[in-house]
């Protein structure tokens, strides 16, 4: 009875939330995967692919959206997000390449931070 109010709750929930705030939760949801591979680490290092793989997706639906010819936002935003978006790729393949949890933290603060800046804090 409980799930079934709660799955209620999270359809209405994506129906009435913004993009923006869909993008800030999504950054989120991603920043505490990729920090709870730190927090656990060693033992969480078989989750460290698929954190990153999520991560990389989020951001490249973002460095897509922001060049596509129609993007709603100015041109310096769009190259920014896109300049973030390249740093994020990068800083996956060097983590990808040699595995330290120490090289997770850039990208837990980076989503972190423009998830913030989403949510207008």
């Amino acid at each position: 009875m409980y799930q079934t109010g709660a799955n209620a709750y999270q359809q209405t929930a994506r129906v009435v939330e913004t993009s923006r705030e869909r993008e800030s939760a999504l950054l989120m949801r991603a920043a505490a995967s990729i920090q709870k591979v730190t927090d656990e680490w060693p033992a969480s290092s078989d989750q460290l692919e698929p954190v990153l793989n999520f991560n990389r997706k989020l951001w490249t639906v973002f460095m897509t959206s922001v060049t596509k010819e129609d993007s709603p936002l100015p041109d310096d935003v769009r190259q920014n997000i896109a300049n973030l978006g390249i740093f994020v790729m990068n800083q996956t393949r060097e983590v990808l390449l040699e595995p330290e949890p120490s090289k997770l933290e850039v990208l837990v603060r980076l989503n972190r931070q423009i998830a913030a800046g989403l949510r207008g804090m």
